[in-house]
């Protein structure tokens, strides 16, 4: 079978698997082996999810053998803010890899979920108390438009799903007895879906001429559609709604591909000592699209002259249908090192440090809106396109992981780890929507040969509670007026587990 076919049937199975990562957007650890142990992955034996830990571990492995893993995990978050659930708590993902040493050369291939986010505050979400944010009884709304306006953004689903993948091609060689070196050309896919509610009084902020503390709009639809009409046609936006989701639970809307590489090494020290490093590439990644038509744009606003049928001065909310393109989405560069020692048959100790470069990716979430197949007031829309810059700056995150095996018998090895990291989210710009605040993890995992060529790994990861408030409120409403935007707090704690079946022939 050509290369080309494997390639698309793997990413056939797994190409819009959601992972809701703690890294960062990061998973804490691939496969149960480097997990159970932390994370620590970079210098020792941890099967074929070597391949996107450190392919040069695949040397490992004894010439004129084969490996087929198949692995299953379960990642389980618990996110509230400001007392609302997100009912995104259950997210799957499948993977597998084929490696063989032939020589002083392995090789194979695999499919891994990377990572991602998601959420689901569902209808009647606290986000839609925002829609308010703009002063109604100040352009003469009639009683009870406000309330209309407000009912409105409260009926509105918000939610966001993140999945990135990765079909995997490594090589590794041994070079002598110490030294393998190894690398992996990875086929990488994108996934997004997202329904958003933009309150009217950060859309101003953004809109050009205002602060632009939070972002910054621009683009026809704003420039020869919105603003010329604001005052004419319609005033005080409540609110902008994006929606680009697809109901199939296995797909997301906008999608996108590309490619990374990967490089690394180990050298064993002597007998009980081996190091490690590993360099993995940016990727590059296509533009993330959805159809021509396969996205909305609801903009709510005071209805001056009865566009909508609403009456004058009514609240009124008008869908324009349209594409969405995520702009230059990518996966971070991320380089580290460590160690693996083994103290005695029964004992061995594994460590290591990751530095994942999130700045250089996440400055802003970039986002092109261009509407189209419109009728009615929305016709006049269509060809224009509105470009939306929200601001993220997120921190390049440091990453220590600790790992401990103790082998109780020929059969069975337990392990347990710790995985330390910072929170890549400033406080300030950190939304509801992508809560990537995890800190903190504790790792257990457990091994069991079945018999000589099959085995069982299974592990399992807490990352403790943590919460963030971010700075919604400082867009320079007064608190307490119309239009006052609230804080939004975040809690996200987070349980995961793998399971996999090897089998060695």
């Amino acid at each position: 079978m050509k290369i080309t076919k494997i390639a698309a049937a793997l990413s056939l199975i797994g190409a819009s698997i959601p992972a809701f990562a703690t890294n960062g957007m990061n998973m804490e650890g691939y496969g149960p082996v480097a997990t159970g142990m932390g994370g620590a992955s970079f210098a020792y034996d941890n099967g074929n999810a070597g391949m996107i830990n450190n392919p040069a571990t695949l040397g490992f492995m004894k010439s004129g053998t084969s490996r087929l893993d198949l692995a299953i995990g379960g990642l389980h978050p618990s996110v509230s803010s400001n007392g609302k659930d997100s009912s995104a708590d259950a997210f799957f993902m499948p993977a597998f890899g084929y490696v063989r040493k032939d020589g002083n050369l392995s090789w194979g291939a695999g499919m891994m979920a990377q990572g991602g986010m998601g959420t689901d505050y569902s209808n009647g979400s606290f986000l839609g108390t925002t829609a308010t944010s703009s002063p109604f009884a100040a352009t003469g709304f009639a009683a009870g438009q406000g309330a209309l306006a407000l009912a409105q953004g409260q009926s509105l689903q918000n939610m966001s799903e993140v999945g990135v993948g990765r079909v995997i091609f490594p090589l590794a060689y041994q070079v002598n007895d110490q030294f393998n070196l190894g690398g992996s050309i990875d086929y990488v896919w994108a996934g997004m879906d997202i329904k958003w509610l933009v309150d009217g009084a950060h859309f101003q902020d953004m809109m050009p001429g205002s602060a632009n503390r939070f972002g910054r709009v621009s683009g026809s639809f704003i420039t020869n559609g919105l603003m010329p009409n604001i005052g004419v046609m319609f005033d005080q936006f409540a609110y902008g709604y994006f929606d680009f989701a697809n109901t199939n639970k296995f797909s997301q809307k906008a999608k996108g591909d590309g490619w990374a590489a990967n490089l690394g090494f180990t050298y064993k020290v002597s007998p009980q000592l081996t190091v490690g490093g590993i360099y993995h590439a940016k990727t590059r990644l296509s533009d993330m699209e959805t159809g021509s038509q396969d996205a909305s744009m609801t903009l709510s606003f005071n209805d001056m002259l009865n566009l909508m049928g609403g009456g004058a001065n009514s609240a009124a909310a008008l869908p324009v249908k349209g594409k969405i393109v995520v702009r230059n989405f990518q996966w971070p560069e991320t380089y580290g090192f460590g160690f693996a020692y083994t103290a005695n048959d029964k004992w061995s100790f594994a460590a290591d440090y990751k530095r994942i470069n999130w700045a250089s990716v996440m400055k802003s979430f970039r986002m092109s809106f261009i509407a189209g197949g419109n009728g009615g007031v929305a016709g006049g829309f269509n060809g224009m396109q509105m470009d939306m810059d929200y601001f993220q700056n997120w921190k390049n995150q440091n990453v220590f992981m600790f790992g401990a095996e103790y082998k109780y018998s020929d059969a069975l090895a337990v392990r347990v780890g710790a995985n330390l990291a910072n929170n890549p989210v400033p406080n300030e710009y950190m939304t509801a929507l992508f809560p990537a605040i995890v800190k903190n993890h504790l790792t257990f995992g457990a091994a069991y040969k079945l018999d000589k060529a099959a085995s069982v790994d299974f592990s399992l990861t807490h990352a403790p509670k943590v919460s963030a408030t971010n700075s919604a409120a400082a867009i320079g409403t007064p608190a307490g007026a119309v239009g006052a935007v609230s804080n939004q707090s975040v809690s996200h704690s987070q349980t995961n587990w793998q399971l996999m079946y090897g089998y060695r022939f």
